[in-house]
């Protein structure tokens, strides 16, 4: 064992211990505020727990309102206020026990990073990993090939962003039900699949890797995209475009030793996991934040430094750290229509599906695909091949040709249009007068006029 990974086990176990000896406090306050839900997390500090503690909000499918976070020292402190999806406080059942559970001393980590296409066999399924250059009908031939190796998706996510499409696809064996483990099977999987992906246009020569250990989904995704460097990709070419771009400035404040990133977008479910993530994989930790999304508009505030301790040092760095900030919130925010597919569940639906959007000049920017018993249960949001909004007759064919009560428009809860900036972006002032004065009341932070 060299010393890094030495280092590391030892960092883990202190961890462990500090954890054991401090377990996390987790309260859920349904008094203190009308609109929404308190949850309040006090826990020894560890690497990723701000991080942790979002992605169990997240996965709880709460909506995030604000929230205010500490964890300069160590221990950390979180306070959220979240309520269910249609704007409800939440019952207490559960909720606590999960956040603990989370940030208890056999959580998982996820440090790891793997490479573009990968197999790993999981105890219910085998799940894939592809990651390449996005052109239209990409996702018709991922699904045909898998269909033709009697493959079964029982679930898989697509996102695309700056021409890279990244998926998590999840599957079975036709036969069996079983997960696919045979080695020849797994290897001619891969084979066929990075054949599709490199087509004749990826310069980029997308790499084979068994993966190694498990990990969340969109987690993963964020991971994937990160790596394939979707975030300083200048394609103009199909799937780019500025219309959602989020306004971000990062500034040092040097009297404190912090760089302070301030963010402003519209608001959407899971914005806050997104962004906490690309922070996370940047190597980046997070003292002090505030975020507010009470509006269309969602404002988030970051106090961090560096893992060596130090602030942004550079001009690139700086605007590194605005280029994947900015990707990471447009990888969610797909543009085209939504499209929901419910039928019986069976072998090859997902091939058949996307052959139909192929044919009618459909290309699916992102998609998330599920099964619940024997039900399918599928969301593809749906450009036309030249990047183009999709023309409401073309919907229609396409709904004939599948089902008029298979395939149905999903509704758009959220806008999508971007912020008005006037003048030089600065959220200075407005977070003077909120987050900081939080921050600042309970001695966290001095200002940094």
């Amino acid at each position: 064992m060299d010393y890094w990974s030495s280092s590391v086990t030892m960092d883990d176990e202190f961890e462990k211990l500090v954890l054991r000896m401090n377990p996390p406090r987790v309260t859920v306050d349904n008094t203190s505020s009308r609109t929404a839900t308190l949850i309040k997390v006090d826990s020894a500090n560890k690497r990723g727990s701000l991080l942790e503690v979002v992605q169990v909000l997240n996965d709880m499918d709460l909506i995030i309102r604000r929230a205010y976070i500490s964890s300069d020292g160590e221990w950390f402190m979180d306070v959220f206020h979240v309520t269910d999806q249609h704007g409800n406080k939440l019952s207490e059942d559960g909720v606590a026990e999960r956040i603990q559970q989370s940030l208890g001393p056999r959580a998982r980590s996820f440090r790891s990073l793997r490479r573009s296409v990968g197999v790993q066999a999981a105890p219910e399924h085998t799940t894939i990993e592809l990651t390449g250059r996005d052109r239209p009908g990409l996702l018709s031939e991922v699904f045909a090939v898998l269909a033709d190796l009697k493959c079964n998706v029982v679930a898989a996510e697509v996102w695309t962003h700056n021409s890279r499409m990244a998926s998590v696809i999840y599957i079975t064996s036709e036969t069996t039900g079983l997960p696919i483990d045979d080695p020849d099977t797994l290897a001619k999987i891969k084979q066929l699949l990075l054949y599709v992906l490199k087509g004749d246009r990826d310069k980029r020569s997308a790499n084979t890797a068994v993966s190694v250990g498990s990990t969340h989904t969109e987690r993963r995704l964020h991971q994937m995209m990160y790596a394939d460097r979707d975030y300083d990709m200048n394609d103009t070419e199909y799937g780019s475009s500025d219309r959602c771009k989020p306004l971000v400035t990062v500034e040092n404040c040097s009297d404190k030793g912090y760089t302070v990133v301030n963010l402003r977008c519209p608001d959407r479910p899971k914005l806050l996991f997104d962004t906490v993530c690309t922070l996370t994989d940047m190597q980046y930790v997070v003292y002090h934040a505030t975020v507010i999304a009470e509006d269309p508009e969602a404002y988030q505030e970051y106090y961090m430094r560096h893992m060596d301790g130090n602030p942004i040092s550079s001009e690139a760095e700086r605007q590194r750290v605005i280029n994947c900030l900015e990707a990471a919130i447009k990888r969610r925010t797909s543009e085209g229509i939504s499209l929901e597919l419910c039928c019986e569940d069976r072998v090859g639906l997902l091939s058949d599906a996307t052959r139909i959007f192929r044919e009618n000049g459909l290309s699916v920017t992102r998609a998330e695909v599920t099964t619940r018993g024997s039900q399918a249960v599928n969301v593809f949001y749906v450009i036309d091949s030249s990047g183009n909004p999709v023309k409401s007759e073309t919907i229609e064919a396409v709904r004939k040709e599948i089902g008029l009560t298979i395939l149905r428009v999903k509704d758009e809860v959220y806008s999508k249009s971007p912020p008005q900036e006037s003048g030089r972006f600065s959220l200075g002032n407005l977070f003077r007068t909120r987050s900081e004065k939080f921050l600042y009341n309970l001695g966290l932070i001095k200002s940094c006029s």
